[in-house]
């Protein structure tokens, strides 16, 4: 039965901190920038076939120079496909989210510390372009 505690109490705050990563990934507000990413965090995927691996302080870059799609008026597509817990402190989310004309799916891996749930690494899939 405690693991069912654990597990409830898990889901019920982890779709919060998702959800400061879809916001994050909508307007580029990058104030809000620490409250989703763990400082340590680490990006990796592919762009135009070659891997890229980002530490935060490049992927915060990439954010505050990007058109956010909310000032380009791209609509607001998110959802999550999948959350994984692990433990009252490890979870693994997938999503999949629109940013601009592109579609990514994210394997976010989340840790809960004392601040609360962050991203400490996020794979990042193009998986197409959206009209």
């Amino acid at each position: 039965m405690r693991q069912d505690n654990i597990r409830a109490e898990v889901i019920g705050n982890l779709p919060a901190a998702v959800e400061r990563y879809f916001q994050l990934m909508y307007d580029c507000d990058v104030a809000q920038f620490d409250n989703v990413f763990h400082p340590t965090a680490q990006l990796h995927g592919f762009t135009d076939d070659a891997l890229v691996v980002w530490p935060t302080s490049a992927y915060r870059e990439i954010l505050a120079t990007r058109i956010s799609p909310l000032l380009s008026g791209a609509p607001r597509e998110q959802e999550i496909l999948l959350i994984d817990v692990v433990s009252n402190r490890q979870a693994m989310v997938k999503v999949r989210v629109r940013i601009n004309q592109k579609v990514f799916v994210d394997h976010l891996g989340y840790l809960r510390t004392d601040d609360g749930w962050r991203i400490t690494s996020k794979a990042f899939h193009l998986e197409g372009s959206a009209p």
